[in-house]
């Protein structure tokens, strides 16, 4: 299971390295260079789904 994720911000585009919780989903996420806070998109759980380049743990678990 892969526990980190590089997540892009929407407004900015940043990319930030950002470690995963493995038995929670993460509502929101708040940009470090725009201060821009990421939700997750319509069908997402949370941010990590819609805006990082691996899914979060508990999607993985599912797959």
């Amino acid at each position: 299971m892969i526990e980190t994720t590089t997540i892009t911000c929407p407004g900015c585009g940043l990319q930030v390295e950002e470690p995963m919780p493995c038995d929670a989903c993460v509502y929101f996420w708040q940009c470090p260079a725009c201060a821009e806070v990421a939700r997750p998109k319509p069908g997402d759980c949370c941010v990590f789904c819609s805006y990082g380049a691996k899914p979060c743990p508990p999607k993985q678990i599912e797959r």
